[in-house]
């Protein structure tokens, strides 16, 4: 009975949120993802919404939800679609992860101690975009600086006075397990690296190159 109820409450929230920082290229994967083309994108300011069927098994689909990345917005879009979030596509600049580490990870811990997200823990895969360009840096690269950026964080907020957990309770934000150094293997939700292209090797007349993206969504589907 407790497996058919958990079971159904996960069977209930079908949305899949794609998040990260402006310019990660969130739209351009969502557009690749539904359609197949490549089409010029712009800073988004509002939520896209569209039924992602899998390739080899139409019956099985999720809502894939692309959300702005704007600092102003991003929390207030997170907010209003988080509870509905069976996963999370965390995208990543992997050419400009290396100046914009400490933002991704100030993001990305936000979204990580919500309490809704702790309460649901959706399936979390970080997306390392744009891997067709040679200063890209590797999925490898970035989940060890992002587990280095988020300890630091961590350590941070716990200790400053006025840290509060997601939901407001007034208890210090915790990430991970205490004394312990972070790694993504002590959250509650499994989490996954992958390296991707929305753009593709070949540019804008070729395919994106994101099998691993659409292995993954055919998994959690």
């Amino acid at each position: 009975v407790i497996w058919r109820f958990v079971q159904g409450r996960r069977s209930s929230r079908k949305a899949v949120l794609l998040l990260g920082l402006c310019d990660a290229g969130k739209t351009l994967l969502f557009a690749r993802l539904l359609t197949g083309k490549y089409r010029d994108t712009q800073t988004s300011i509002t939520d896209s919404s569209a039924v992602y069927r899998v390739r080899n098994d139409k019956s099985a689909n999720v809502t894939l939800i692309d959300l702005p990345g704007h600092e102003s917005l991003r929390l207030q879009f997170l907010e209003r679609f988080k509870a509905a979030a069976r996963a999370i596509v965390f995208v990543v600049d992997s050419v400009a992860f290396q100046r914009e580490v400490k933002d991704v990870a100030e993001f990305l811990y936000q979204v990580l101690v919500d309490s809704t997200v702790l309460k649901n823990a959706p399936a979390l895969l970080i997306a390392c975009n744009k891997q067709d360009v040679t200063m890209a840096k590797s999925a490898k690269l970035i989940q060890q600086q992002l587990e280095k950026e988020l300890n630091t964080l961590r350590v941070t907020r716990s200790a400053a006075p006025t840290s509060l957990d997601a939901s407001g309770t007034g208890g210090p934000a915790q990430l991970g397990k205490k004394g312990k150094d972070f790694d993504f293997s002590q959250l509650p939700m499994k989490v996954e690296f992958v390296e991707c292209s929305a753009r593709g090797s070949k540019g804008e007349e070729g395919d994106a190159d994101f099998e691993g993206l659409e292995k993954w969504l055919a998994k959690i589907a």
